[in-house]
């Protein structure tokens, strides 16, 4: 069944592609929640009358992560955490941990749009992305450092 896209979609297209997809995912999924409409004359139509106004709201958004990489890249997440003798972590730096320094730094990030490959087991420096856009990557860094523990002193 040949589509036209309403939204980015990935590993599919873009808003205004014409894709062929099976028509299962196409009545089932796509149309459904109104990611996209079957490719009528009609509808072909309409959408290219759109589509300017689209782009126009698309390049804004785009300059609006191009922004907040910047401000996301100058800003650098610190945690502590215990460790063993070896910078081991006794726990780890997760997605949500992250998320979470930076709303508290004022950037408002899903969950789902920062990377991290595994969680963070180890003190150090380490870098992680963030997908601002689908065409905006930003890098942020993540320094881990190791708790200080006191020693009782034994005499």
């Amino acid at each position: 069944m040949k589509v036209i896209l309403k939204t980015e979609v990935e590993n599919l297209g873009s808003f205004g592609d014409q894709v062929r997809v099976a028509l299962g995912y196409a009545r089932n999924y796509l149309i459904p929640k109104g990611i996209a409409v079957e490719a009528t004359p009609g509808n072909i139509n309409q959408f290219n009358a759109e589509k300017d106004a689209y782009m126009k709201k698309a390049q804004q958004r785009k300059e609006g992560a191009e922004k907040l990489k910047a401000e996301i890249e100058a800003a650098t997440l610190s945690f502590t955490r215990k460790a063993a003798d070896d910078d081991k972590l006794f726990g780890s730096v997760t997605v949500h941990d992250i998320e979470s320094e930076l709303a508290a730094k004022g950037f408002k990030i899903e969950r789902k749009h920062i990377h991290l490959a595994e969680a963070i087991k180890s003190a150090g420096q380490f870098t992680v992305e963030v997908k601002l856009h689908p065409e905006v990557v930003a890098e942020i860094r993540v320094e881990v450092a190791k708790e200080a523990v006191e020693e009782a002193a034994a005499e």
